[in-house]
């Protein structure tokens, strides 16, 4: 029973158009790397929690984009594409 609700619930978060939730968690990577990044850049010798920080918080810019590509943005360029009559 579990199984088929955790399946309905990713199945609505990849699939769904109301809330675009996949998305969320790139930002949430970024935002802990921005928090590291912060503590890192304040506190004395702690340069390579600055350093972890800032790489976490480009990775999760970069995963943020490739997610909304292929979650967002490729559905919706694939019906206009079937309304211009492209494909």
């Amino acid at each position: 029973m579990i199984n088929r609700m955790l399946d309905r619930l990713s199945g609505l978060i990849m699939h769904s158009e109301e809330g675009h939730g996949a998305t969320l968690v790139a930002p949430v990577i970024a935002a802990a790397g921005a928090v590291l990044l912060g503590i890192g850049a304040a506190a004395d010798d702690m340069g390579w929690l600055a350093i972890t920080g800032g790489i976490v918080l480009a990775l999760g810019i970069v995963a943020l984009m490739v997610i909304n590509h292929g979650t967002i943005e490729k559905g919706m360029y694939g019906r206009l594409d079937k309304l211009d009559g492209n494909k």
